[in-house]
């Protein structure tokens, strides 16, 4: 609790406005001293306290509003602060120093701090205050956007503007199932952002997610039906696009009317005008946030400026109720305005000059169309690294900002920070200077973070953030923070935290090691009984989600189970570009019967799906929709088909030549030991996917040295290989054990993939893991092969559970009932396709639609015909 002085009067601090900027200047200004002396009143026009605003698309995605609410528990009244919710200022008299409420209330004040942010910019059209037209900026907002999505006829959203939060929008529409359209009056998306190759890059990918892209067009009109509702939408080059929901997020415009109406100085743009200390014309009266036009003649529109002006004026009206100066770091003369984010699943980032405007800079470009990857870099005359604009691939943002902040001439060569790994030396957080700010939203350096561990004992990455509020702003700058402190903790001899994530500190190993011994069968319990606390995350729900399923079994749609699982397990298939889905199935060593071939032909053709020879000898169907997949796969597991797994972190197929059966090179019967061990491991669930292959011969025709584990006949057996990867990292796999006989063979590979299983990190191919773990080959080899660890029977046993309770699982969403409601691609129209998957013919087939092409959404008759039958054993 606040104390408060006895002998000296309370001085009043009204504050307009509790957005992310007003509670920041909150918890500032009751830091400093002297601030018990004010008695503090918060006029707030929502209906709720402060809450996440950057983050608030994720509110779609089931984050409560309690858990973006930015207010901590009890800081209100800890420290006897008034907040009145849904009472917003009105007016300011100044000469009486007082302000007027929609109460009707008038509060007196010693000091004004106005932090009205800014509002939703709607273009002045015809047509714009129809029913169907949204802003996106509250949690009212979004709670209104997600009703009329989830409305009957509502199909297709439009989203006018196609800047950062104009794509959060259309990443919303596109998760609430409509037909999604972004208009930009730009010649591209994100155009403060990024530059030209950028901006065509982040076009298309975009673009292949199903969302259609209008650049260098602007709104013209709405037109509306005959109920008065937004129907369609005029362009100005002359088009017209059909709309069912309008989002406008064509920018913000500062909330600068209670000071044009108390005669405060406003820019010709709109912001209230305000020196370095954040004060207004009037000494009584401060601005920040979005509705501050700063001395740089800017009004900044991203959360970190807003922080930087708050901490400004909570201690310049401190400091100046002393008698005295604040000292220059904490004016405000410009911020950085750098920016990470993710959009519809695509990483993008700008820093510093990305468009490089200074006179004399050169760019340093890597590109990569095929893997969708764009990175750019700035550098000036003497060496400086400027800026950049990072698309697809943004791990270096963290370092690559600080060091356009620093000042200073690159020490490294500017191509080694853009190149991707295994093209040139890794650089890290060493090479920042300590002067270099590694938290832009807090302005927090690398020598504050250091100064965090090695001076005041914090030793994990949550006791950084409480300490310096590093990361606890837009979290860009959160994974920079885990290298810096497990870097100064190691030098200072300190064991380094190794934790899976923020919500365990235990390794993926030792995770899979504490439910195998405690009998662990949810993520609830073990988050419980071994977690950090928190909800969890998108890191360790997937990693438990899949260690639950090698060790407890259990179907992996079922109860919790269901909710932790990535994309395609959702679905049990893989995702497409254009939010498709393709079907696998089954195809033991790629051998196959004329009647299974019959029967995968006839699906495809009733269903219209495309069909390709996979790499793993299988038969992929593409273009499949959710509500088509049981369809399909009753069909499949009718004719004895079963689940691929090619969705999943698990075995995918193990491929296989002829052998000595036809080739009359081949010495032993690689077709069937394939069977033999795809039908063993199928379903495995493991860090990440295991692809293995049979060769009958030394000519290795089955690629079996490119795989996680591989095999090759020889005259006296079997050579095992193991840590084998194709991809973008190649590796050849090493040899494990020669002439192996057929059993010794199949209890060494049961014994390697549960002990890969046991010690590999997420995410973790078993070609990395053989180079990470301790002792490398020669290890794996005396744990598998001589039992070093006493864990060989442990480690068989395991796999025979596996084994012993393996069901497929497209089979058993098939008789259950509640399994199957999940596929559905509109809870509120069920069997309805999803008309924002569209397909052209192409050689005979089809494929997705390119933005722009007349496309159309397949609605074969089997869609429409005999309802799915559910059978249970």
């Amino acid at each position: 609790m606040t104390q408060r002085p006895s002998n000296r009067p309370l001085k009043d601090l009204v504050l307009v406005g509790h957005g992310m900027v007003g509670q920041r200047f909150l918890e500032t200004f009751v830091e400093q001293p002297g601030a018990a002396r004010w008695r503090i009143t918060v006029l707030a026009e929502e209906p709720r306290a402060a809450y996440d605003r950057v983050h608030l698309t994720s509110w779609f995605s089931g984050t409560s509003t309690e858990e973006l609410s930015l207010t901590p528990a009890g800081f209100l009244a800890e420290h006897g602060i008034d907040l009145r919710l849904s009472d917003p200022a009105t007016a300011i008299d100044r000469d009486a120093r007082t302000v007027g409420c929609a109460s009707g209330a008038t509060l007196r004040y010693d000091a004004l701090v106005l932090a009205t942010g800014s509002a939703p910019f709607v273009p002045p059209v015809p047509g714009h205050d129809a029913p169907g037209c949204h802003v996106y900026r509250t949690i009212e907002d979004l709670q209104r956007i997600r009703a009329e999505a989830e409305s009957d006829g509502t199909r297709i959203g439009v989203v006018v503007g196609g800047g950062l939060l104009g794509l959060e929008a259309a990443g919303a529409l596109t998760a609430l199932g409509l037909t999604t359209h972004v208009v930009e009056f730009a010649p591209r998306l994100m155009a403060l952002q990024v530059d030209e190759g950028g901006g065509r890059l982040l076009r298309r990918k975009i673009e292949d997610l199903g969302v259609y892209v209008h650049t260098g067009a602007g709104t013209q009109s709405l037109v509306t039906g005959d109920d008065g509702r937004v129907r369609a939408m005029g362009l100005s080059d002359g088009r017209e696009l059909p709309a069912d929901l309008v989002v406008f997020s064509a920018g913000v415009r500062p909330r600068d009317q209670l000071a044009r109406d108390c005669g405060l100085p406003v820019g010709e743009r709109g912001g209230i005008v305000v020196d370095e200390r954040c004060r207004t014309r009037d000494p009584y009266v401060h601005a920040i946030g979005e509705c501050a036009l700063t001395v740089d003649g800017r009004v900044y529109g991203l959360v970190a400026p807003g922080y930087a002006m708050a901490e400004t004026a909570a201690r310049s009206l401190l400091s100046e109720e002393q008698g005295q100066l604040p000292e220059d770091q904490h004016l405000f003369t410009g911020a950085d305005t750098s920016t990470k984010l993710k959009l519809l699943g695509v990483d993008v980032a700008s820093f510093g000059d990305a468009h490089g405007a200074t006179e004399g800079a050169a760019d340093v470009l890597y590109t990569d169309s095929r893997a969708g990857i764009y990175k750019k870099l700035v550098i000036g005359r003497d060496g400086r690294l400027l800026g950049g604009v990072l698309v697809g691939d943004t791990e270096s943002y963290g370092l690559l900002r600080p060091l356009s902040m620093g000042g200073k001439p690159l020490t490294t060569a500017p191509e080694q920070l853009v190149l991707p790994a295994g093209l040139a030396p890794a650089a890290g957080p060493a090479v920042l200077p300590d002067d270099a700010v590694v938290c832009s939203c807090h302005n927090v350096t690398k020598g504050a973070l250091r100064a965090a561990v090695s001076e005041q004992g914090c030793t994990t990455v949550p006791e950084v953030k409480k300490c310096t509020k590093a990361g606890t702003g837009c979290g860009s700058c959160v994974k920079q923070l885990g290298t810096l402190v497990a870097e100064e903790l190691a030098a200072g001899g300190v064991t380094v935290d190794t934790g899976l994530c923020e919500h365990f500190g235990h390794t993926r190993a030792e995770l899979y090691e504490i439910v195998q011994v405690a009998g662990i069968a949810t993520f609830g319990e073990l988050l419980d009984r071994y977690g950090r606390g928190g909800e969890g995350c998108e890191i360790c729900k997937p990693v438990v989600a899949s260690i639950l399923a090698s060790l407890a079994g259990g179907h992996i749609l079922d109860g919790e189970q269901g909710a932790l699982q990535d994309t395609n397990d959702h679905f049990l298939a893989n995702l497409q570009r254009n939010g498709s889905y393709s079907v696998v199935p089954r195809v033991p060593g790629g051998e196959i019967t004329p009647e299974g071939l019959i029967t995968i032909g006839e699906i495809a053709r009733d269903f219209g799906l495309y069909t390709k020879i996979t790499g793993g000898q299988r038969i992929d169907l593409f273009g499949a929709s959710v509500d088509q997949l049981p369809l399909i796969w009753r069909r499949l597991v009718d004719a004895g088909f079963e689940s691929g797994h090619a969705y999943g972190k698990s075995l995918r197929t193990v491929k296989s030549c002829v052998g000595e059966t036809w080739c009359r090179y081949g010495v032993q019967d690689s077709v069937g030991l394939a069977i033999e061990l795809e039908l063993r491991y199928r379903g495995l669930r493991s860090p990440h996917k295991i692809k293995a292959a049979v060769s009958g011969c030394a000519r290795e025709c089955a690629e079996a040295q490119g795989k996680d584990f591989g095999i090759i006949a020889t005259s006296a057996g079997w050579n095992l290989y193991i840590g084998g990867n194709g991809g973008m990292t190649p590796r050849h796999a090493d040899l494990l054990a020669a002439d192996l006989d057929k059993k010794t063979l199949i209890q060494t590979i049961d014994r390697f993939l549960m002990f890969y299983l046991r010690t590999a990190d997420r995410l973790e191919r078993t070609a990395t893991w053989l180079d990470r773990i301790d002792g490398g080959l020669d290890h794996v080899r005396a744990v598998v092969l001589d039992d070093s660890l006493g864990i060989c029977a442990e480690l068989e046993l395991q796999m025979e559970r596996h084994i012993d309770r393996y069901e497929d699982e497209w089979a058993a969403v098939l008789a259950d009932p509640e399994r199957l409601r999940r596929f559905t691609s509109f809870v509120n129209a069920p069997g309805t396709p999803d008309p924002a998957v569209t397909f052209v013919p192409e050689r005979g087939q089809i494929r997705p639609a390119r933005p722009g092409e007349d496309g159309h959404p397949l609605t074969p008759a089997l869609v429409a015909g005999p309802r799915l039958e559910v059978r249970t054993a």
